[in-house]
């Protein structure tokens, strides 16, 4: 049974390499994003230590197979908080058996637990299997549009 082999669980600074891991594998798919270790490195170690953002680990076989990540924002339209939720990504090997659903429920659960009004997430627009999962689980599209400015090189 799927639930007595995956466990979803905080992620811990010991899983920093499979989670680092994870990132190179999400950002391949990506087309905004160019795989930095040492910059996703960091940006994951401030996730681990963001007392308002989420970081879970689907672990199976012993190893961690999937990531998903949130953090806490306020939402003016909703007049409290909300998570972004930033990177969810599963393992090739551990795609189409549940792993990410289950790694979102249970980020649902916790921004329940929060107190959260909202849960929102980027996904690539020509990243079509990952549009229908999110379709599936009851995301819908919104009219709004992504912009971004980098305001310095590192």
């Amino acid at each position: 049974m799927f639930a007595s082999r995956v466990r979803i669980r905080s992620a811990k600074p010991a899983d920093l390499d499979c989670l680092v891991s994870l990132l190179a594998a999400l950002f391949a798919i990506e087309q905004d994003f160019v795989f930095d270790e040492p910059r996703q490195r960091r940006g994951l170690m401030l996730m681990l230590e963001n007392e308002r953002g989420c970081v879970l680990v689907a672990e199976a076989e012993g190893r961690v197979v999937g990531m998903c990540t949130g953090q806490v924002t306020i939402s003016t339209a909703e007049g409290g908080h909300a998570l972004l939720i930033e990177d969810v990504i599963v393992s090739e090997q551990w795609r189409g058996k549940g792993v990410g659903r289950y790694l979102l429920e249970s980020l649902e659960v916790w921004a329940r637990e929060q107190g959260l009004k909202r849960l929102q997430l980027l996904a690539d627009h020509n990243n079509i299997s990952a549009l229908d999962f999110y379709e599936a689980l009851g995301w819908q599209a919104t009219a709004l549009v992504c912009l971004r400015k980098a305001l310095a090189p590192e």
